[in-house]
């Protein structure tokens, strides 16, 4: 789990430039959005899109547990791992 932790932090970084940060930088546990990293709405539409294109994930912007699922790197990857073996 901690490579897949890796793994998305550095989705993070690459897919929304941002240079500043390294992926030591980022909490498991610090919310991703607003408070914690300050990601926003457009931010999560360019991170859903890296990780439909990267893992073959389809996330439903519209269904209610995927504001859960991305409210820190901790969900994101139990989501993310969770998806992968549900496709497999």
């Amino acid at each position: 789990m901690e490579q897949l932790k890796t793994e998305l932090k550095l989705l993070i970084i690459e897919s929304l430039a941002l240079e500043d940060i390294s992926f030591s930088d980022i909490d498991d546990a610090a919310p991703l959005f607003i408070d914690g990293l300050g990601l926003d709405s457009i931010d999560a539409l360019e991170l859903g899109l890296a990780i439909k294109k990267r893992y073959n994930i389809k996330i439903d912007a519209n269904e209610k547990q995927t504001q859960q699922h991305f409210a820190s790197i901790n969900n994101l990857a139990a989501y993310v791992a969770q998806q992968v073996v549900v496709e497999n």
